[in-house]
């Protein structure tokens, strides 16, 4: 079954990848370097470059550099389907899309049907994606295998176009495998092993985002491919929620078949960072306000560990809780203490020390919610600081009434009551 996320998080996520591919600088892209248009055919990308509620779709025969002229494009809105013919640079614009529609873009060339992914339109900025069609004039050599072919032994690497992408969050990382698993043969292939492997065994929340392969498979914190992989680029798009306890975290992942390089792109949140023994590099970029981290690497073998440290990570300090309950767990003491510690008492007096039991439950339950909004967030310091120590007199008050009652009437008069 396929989970998704909410919109903003992975149009983030989107953003911070296209923002890695296009504004990194020289020594960047080597280590990102550009895929197969083939790869990147059909996928969405925002934008900031066009009017709002703007869609671009540009039509290419092979590579980027071959651009067709006067092909007709399908844009399906919902119900409607809008047609508008593409310019020199290979491009046709639909403006004014309606916000928040399940778009998709159509185009046949060649006799060759082109579509890309379903995607809502955008409310703010565009969205520009490519469609790419077979380049027929290489030869045979170049064209994938007919439907159906046997599939054969063989290996698959996941591809240059892979990510790791990590977003601290509160209490809680979440992290996202955007595998492109890429089989070079022209025919299926069956691999020696099956293509599995575990996420983290702490993390929460598994699930397969939208723009998997159906192939992908997810039962608990493992992930599997099942059958043979088609010539070709295969998604295989997971993530997980990792709990953050401290400022540090390592995250150690393994992959079933060797990756052509390590690339890992983490939201700066605070003064948070990364480092591993498989990076050789890493750049500070920003996008929409948003700084992010995109670190890279050589390729690994079969079966390396990929080690990731991430430090200076957001995340709440676990003494205002041990506090509470330390202090909770003094004043149950206490009180059972003094309850069994009270003689035998006047009808009056018992009513008396009923109030005051009373008055003591009730400072408790406040001084609780105080430090679960502490904990929350939900308090600023000063406030909270401030009317703890009221909480703290008031109980200590109410118990020296209470311990007072032994030896005489004074504290339980309605002075103390009042109090």
């Amino acid at each position: 079954m396929i989970a998704t996320r909410s919109t903003s998080r992975c149009l983030r996520v989107c953003i911070a990848l296209a923002a890695c591919l296009v504004f990194a600088p020289a020594w960047l892209h080597a280590q990102f370097q550009m895929p197969d248009p083939k790869q990147m055919s059909g996928i969405p990308r925002p934008v900031n470059d066009l009017p709002d509620q703007s869609i671009s779709v540009r039509v290419i025969r092979g590579a980027l550099s071959n651009n067709i002229a006067n092909q007709p494009v399908e844009l399906h809105v919902g119900p409607k389907v809008l047609t508008a013919k593409t310019d020199e640079a290979g491009r046709a614009q639909f403006d004014k899309v309606t916000p928040g529609a399940s778009v998709k873009a159509v185009a046949d060339v060649d006799g060759e049907h082109l579509e890309s992914q379903e995607f809502p339109a955008p409310a703010q900025g565009g969205i520009r994606l490519l469609l790419v069609a077979t380049d027929k004039s290489k030869g045979a050599s170049t064209t994938p295998s007919a439907p159906g072919a046997p599939a054969i032994a063989g290996q698959v690497v996941i591809g240059g176009n892979s990510r790791i992408v990590i977003e601290p969050g509160d209490e809680v990382l979440s992290i996202y495998y955007l595998l492109d698993i890429v089989n070079n043969a022209r025919s299926p292939v069956n691999t020696p092993s099956p293509f599995a492997f575990d996420m983290p065994a702490d993390g929460t929340h598994c699930g397969l985002l939208e723009g998997s392969s159906p192939l992908a498979a997810l039962n608990g914190t493992r992930v599997r491919v099942q059958g043979s992989f088609p010539p070709g680029s295969t998604r295989v798009q997971v993530f997980c929620e990792l709990p953050v306890v401290s400022s540090s975290l390592e995250v150690t992942q393994q992959f079933p078949v060797a990756s052509e390089r390590v690339a890992v792109i983490v939201k700066r949140v605070g003064d948070a960072k990364v480092s591993s023994p498989q990076i050789v590099g890493q750049q500070d970029l920003t996008t929409q306000g948003v700084t992010y981290i995109a670190a890279s690497g050589p390729g690994v073998a079969a079966g390396q560990p990929i080690v990731l440290s991430l430090s200076d990570l957001p995340h709440h300090s676990s003494t205002p809780r041990v506090i509470a309950l330390s202090l909770a767990a003094g004043i149950a003491i206490i009180g059972v203490w003094a309850a069994i510690r009270v003689p035998a008492e006047s009808e009056s007096r018992k009513a008396e020390r009923k109030r005051l039991i009373a008055r003591r439950s009730q400072l408790f339950d406040q001084l609780i919610r105080l430090e679960q909004d502490r904990r929350g967030g939900r308090a600023d310091g000063q406030r909270y600081a401030s009317r703890r120590e009221e909480l703290l007199a008031a109980l200590e008050h109410v118990y020296g009434a209470l311990d007072s009652d032994d030896s005489g009437p004074g504290p339980l008069g309605r002075a103390g009551l009042a109090a």
